[in-house]
């Protein structure tokens, strides 16, 4: 019989990686989501979610990179850190989070190998979320300054949280190919987020290409050249619609930033406050 152990906040016993449907807070899917197995299977699953909380499900259960798939159960079984071996491990994508109705779009590079692979949350049980929440909390977005484990109460209002790829990734370098293959997830969020979208946050200069990159494939104005990345930039966009968007740019909220000064809170609290 596999090992199952206790989550964190319910106590409720879990094998890792968490089969869908099986009452692991906040799980979008179930036994009957469909799961994409390659890319044209993301394609088609994508451009088929008819609204935010069928998009989640069925990122949450991906299979279409055979190495992200390995690399994630890897790390929810054998590889777990010292600190969390007695956690079970989500193990699986990290779907959006937060308001289906957000007019503010947070787009992060992936999740962290010991971050929503673990907690099923993005940005969820590691330093960045740490930054990431707190700041959102300060500017009235987050109902909780932290956000440690699925199911401690943390929502976000007016705010939805999405990454450029979906799977942990080795080394937190996606290959070309991965963020090709996940991409058509992000173009569906963006589509479904269009009718009430305001702006966008994008976390780095991954998050950034990938939200422009995103935004010219959908038929949004976008400027020419290419719009630079930098902590503060801002790059004005134009929906089909004729809705404006506009995108910001922020340093990643990465220890390797956070913790040399690069990035600071009042650097992001700056570029949260033009949301």
């Amino acid at each position: 019989m596999p090992v199952r152990d206790p989550h964190p906040v319910t106590g409720e016993l879990f094998g890792s990686p968490v089969p869908p449907g099986t009452g692991w807070p906040g799980d979008p899917a179930d036994a009957s989501t469909p799961v994409a197995r390659t890319a044209a299977g993301v394609r088609r699953l994508a451009r088929s979610a008819p609204d935010v909380p069928t998009l989640d499900a069925r990122v949450s259960v991906c299979c279409a990179c055979p190495r992200l798939v390995a690399w994630r159960e890897s790390v929810a079984t054998s590889g777990r850190r010292a600190s969390f071996a007695d956690q079970p491990y989500w193990g699986r994508p990290g779907a959006g989070f937060g308001d289906p109705q957000a007019p503010v779009l947070v787009v992060g590079l992936a999740p962290a190998a010991n971050g929503t692979n673990r907690t099923g949350r993005m940005f969820t049980g590691d330093r960045s979320g740490d930054w990431i929440y707190a700041a959102l909390h300060r500017a009235g977005y987050a109902v909780q300054p932290t956000s440690e484990h699925s199911g401690d109460g943390q929502a976000l209002v007016g705010v939805r949280i999405v990454a450029a790829v979906r799977c942990a990734p080795p080394d937190n370098r996606p290959s070309t190919e991965e963020k090709a293959t996940c991409r058509p997830w992000l173009l569906r969020d963006l589509q479904l987020a269009e009718p009430h979208l305001r702006s966008m946050l994008a976390l780095g200069s991954i998050g950034w290409d990938a939200a422009l990159a995103a935004a010219r494939e959908l038929g949004w104005q976008v400027p020419r050249p290419k719009p630079r990345f930098g902590h503060g930039a801002q790059a004005d966009l134009v929906t089909t619609s004729g809705r404006s968007v506009r995108l910001l740019g922020s340093y990643h909220v990465s220890q390797q930033n956070t913790f040399t000064g690069r990035l600071t809170e009042q650097m992001l609290d700056a570029v949260v406050a033009r949301l």
